[in-house]
């Protein structure tokens, strides 16, 4: 079954002999290699380049553990580039090759040469990774499948590719798999045996029970503001753990490093400034927030917020979570001030949104409050609400865009509405 990763190829193909090592990032078992090795490489054969000016090498391979020696490898491939013509070098899983990082600087002085690597244990999953070459890294970070790859070979119609979504997440493989019993299995495996002791291993995490415990509570509190004082309390008060304040900070440290979670900061909008603590934690696949709580704590309104931050950090965008001030009369004549949230506030460039997410708009005042801390912004950006309900696109008189949950994700340009 191919599923057609079309965003993140179109990012390989736009960096093609930019002078620079592309380094293809992202969580395991998200599809760095497909990518590479599968997709990139027939975009390849089907522009014209000849068979033998790719070369491709996965480490893992027991038949190409000689070429783990950098030097043996540096001779081979020297002995495979013998015109002028364009080469394509793809390695699978470089972290094996030994001194990898002088071995890529190496062949970056080969002007016919366009190099391509991903890797997959947590040292090269690093965020921190493209500094190993001194700026001459180009990451293509991946994401596991957002829902309109993940509809592309579900059996069904969008609102039960919907369900399974939220249920099971977006890794390719889970996607594929027939049963709900084998993707639990594999989710729930994939995490403690995998992700957990790269993690464990490279950090030699002697508190490995702390580490799952926190774990747990970033995927009890996602969508909620939280922050590291409250969780070292969580742990205190509820877990009797002496687990101290800069622990936990370290080791939230090493699973966003891990692309396991990743942070969205508060942005006073009308202070045009960030605010710090408390923040909100993502999880980059939903299935495995879900896996490590046992596939209970189901909120569908904070799993549809994960899953529409996700969406757009796929799109590009840098996404804060927003803060307003109302300020207003009570009935006993005291001026009072409100802090409202918005949700999201995601930026490009010129480009800004403000997005509300919303489960349902069951009656006036549930949309009220939805609209609240958007109408208290008083720039002439777009704002919208995504809810689940099944609506038409929308504007309302305050210019404000809403729409359901499936025109956002399933169209590519569901912000421009």
């Amino acid at each position: 079954m191919i599923i057609r990763r079309e965003r993140y190829l179109q990012k390989l193909i736009d960096r093609m002999h930019n002078g620079m090592i592309k380094i293809v990032t992202g969580m395991r078992r998200s599809g760095k290699s497909y990518l590479l090795f599968r997709l990139f490489k027939k975009y390849l054969l089907s522009h014209g380049s000849d068979k033998n000016h790719i070369i491709s090498i996965a480490f893992d391979r027991r038949e190409n553990k000689k070429y783990r020696n950098p030097d043996t490898l540096l001779v081979y491939i020297h002995s495979l580039i013998v015109d002028n013509k364009n080469y394509y070098i793809l390695f699978d899983e470089v972290q094996m090759l030994d001194d990898f990082e002088e071995v890529l600087n190496s062949l970056l002085y080969i002007p016919n040469v366009d190099v391509y690597v991903t890797g997959s244990n947590s040292r090269f999953l690093s965020k921190d990774i493209i500094t190993e070459f001194r700026g001459r890294g180009d990451e293509v970070h991946i994401y596991p499948l957002g829902f309109k790859e993940y509809m592309s070979v579900y059996k069904g119609d969008k609102y039960q590719g919907w369900a399974d979504y939220v249920m099971y997440g977006g890794l390719p493989l889970a996607a594929t798999m027939k049963t709900d019993m084998q993707k639990i299995e594999y989710l729930t495996r994939l995490f403690d045996e995998t992700y957990m002791r790269d993690i464990i291993d490279r950090y030699n995490i002697e508190k490995i029970q702390e580490m799952n415990d926190l774990i747990n509570v970033l995927a009890s509190a996602t969508g909620s503001l939280t922050n590291p004082s409250n969780i070292s309390a969580t742990f205190k008060s509820r877990l009797k753990s002496d687990i101290s304040l800069n622990t936990v900070r370290q080791y939230i440290e090493y699973l966003k490093d891990a692309f396991i979670i990743s942070e969205a900061n508060r942005y006073d909008v009308k202070g045009r400034k960030y605010i710090g603590t408390p923040l909100k934690y993502y999880f980059e696949d939903i299935g495995l927030r879900n896996a490590r709580l046992g596939f209970r704590q189901m909120e569908e309104n904070h799993l549809m917020e994960n899953i529409i931050y996700n969406e757009l950090r796929m799109r590009g965008y840098r996404v804060d979570v927003g803060t307003v001030v109302k300020r207003s009369k009570s009935t006993a004549g005291r001026h009072e001030k409100k802090q409202l949230e918005i949700d999201f506030i995601a930026n490009a460039g010129s480009k800004r949104y403000y997005i509300q997410s919303a489960l349902a708009l069951p009656d006036a005042e549930k949309i009220w409050q939805e609209k609240a801390s958007l109408l208290g912004v008083k720039d002439s950006f777009k704002k919208i609400i995504v809810v689940k309900d099944i609506i038409n696109v929308k504007r309302d008189e305050y210019g404000i865009t809403t729409m359901s949950i499936y025109d956002f994700l399933l169209n590519e340009n569901s912000l421009e509405f």
